[in-house]
């Protein structure tokens, strides 16, 4: 993957921001040992290809994973059950996705399970969109409506019933929710059919809605739901233990791709993402990144805190989907995000 060499001029600004960034935040990790002398080769297997992924993109755009010795393969799964089927089979050897999918496989009883080692967003990163323009939204206004949703038992879904329970509303008795379209398909069925009147949507899918008059972007999820800890890295028990080096050298590179998020204008960020996103212009991509750089979407840090861990477990069991309570230790490690903030 080649290191993109656009750059605009950084205004003073700027530079105090990013200043201040490492002041209170996390500096880049240190090249490791590995270099570029002999490349490990990595697959990363991620729920889904998503603006809201940003600063993946950035540190593997700005040739970050190459720098810690890392040759990456990005496979998207398009779905967590699909890209934790792959982590698990060992076709993938780190997965990108909700946490709750490593706690349903804990809970299942699986050996060699997988376990969080960084966290990277901190909202829900996807929008509810209306038929029609509604500025003065409120989530009482469901009542009664169809919606399309996600998957059961999957974070986007369980995250939008959170959020109905938060403003009053019954998931099940207030609003029809239909869950039968499959995942990333869902703007299409929303614009091809009237049944539902309003449907959840990730990014550039929302965008897309907008652009072509069938949807109006009314609310926010990651706006309505506070801070959650809603997609992570993860990898086989025995694969980190077999390579922490790997591990580490992943999430320096990541680390470095945060940073740069936390320090550069969304416009500059779009530039540097462009090449995974061909079929997306410019101009909508920088759209898509200010609306996720405006809710405070990304983390300064990888660390995946207990009480972040404790409040997924309270939104599973929320949403009857949490067999038992599953210890922090045994499903999240901080050695590896720790060090690269350091």
């Amino acid at each position: 993957m080649k290191r993109k060499l656009i750059r605009k001029g950084v205004s003073l600004l700027l530079l105090a921001g990013m200043v201040l960034s490492v002041l209170i935040g996390c500096e880049k990790g240190e090249k490791t040992d590995a270099g570029a002398e002999k490349r490990i080769s990595v697959t990363l297997n991620e729920v889904a290809h998503s603006i809201f992924y940003a600063p993946m993109y950035v540190a593997i755009e700005e040739g970050y994973f190459e720098e810690q010795g890392i040759d990456l393969t990005l496979v998207t799964g398009f779905g967590a059950d699909k890209t934790m089927t792959a982590v698990l089979t060992r076709e993938a050897d780190i997965g990108f996705m909700g946490s709750e999918a490593t706690i349903y496989t804990y809970a299942g009883g699986t050996q060699d399970y997988a376990v969080n080692f960084a966290q990277l967003t901190q909202r829900a990163g996807n929008f509810l969109v209306a038929r029609e323009e509604m500025p003065d939204f409120d989530f009482s206004m469901l009542k009664g409506k169809t919606v399309l949703g996600g998957r059961a038992g999957g974070m986007p879904e369980m995250v939008f019933e959170y959020i109905l329970k938060k403003n009053g509303l019954d998931p099940k008795a207030d609003l029809t929710i239909d869950q039968s379209i499959d995942f990333g398909s869902t703007a299409a069925a929303f614009s091809g059919s009237d049944t539902a009147d309003f449907t959840v949507e990730f990014e550039p899918h929302a965008t897309a809605l907008e652009t072509k008059g069938d949807g109006y972007v009314v609310a926010s999820l990651g706006e309505a739901s506070g801070y959650v800890p809603y997609t992570a890295f993860s990898a086989r028990k025995s694969y980190i233990e077999e390579n922490p080096d790997v591990i580490q050298a992943f999430t320096y590179a990541l680390q470095m791709g945060m940073d740069y998020v936390n320090s550069h204008t969304p416009e500059e960020i779009a530039v540097v993402i462009a090449p995974q996103f061909e079929e997306t212009e410019v101009e909508t991509l920088e759209r898509i990144v200010k609306r996720y750089y405006d809710q405070d979407t990304w983390k300064t840090d990888l660390v995946f805190e207990e009480d972040a861990f404790i409040l997924l477990q309270n939104i599973l069991e929320e949403a009857g989907e949490l067999p038992e309570r599953v210890p922090y230790e045994a499903l999240v490690t901080t050695e590896f995000a720790e060090k690269a903030c350091r």
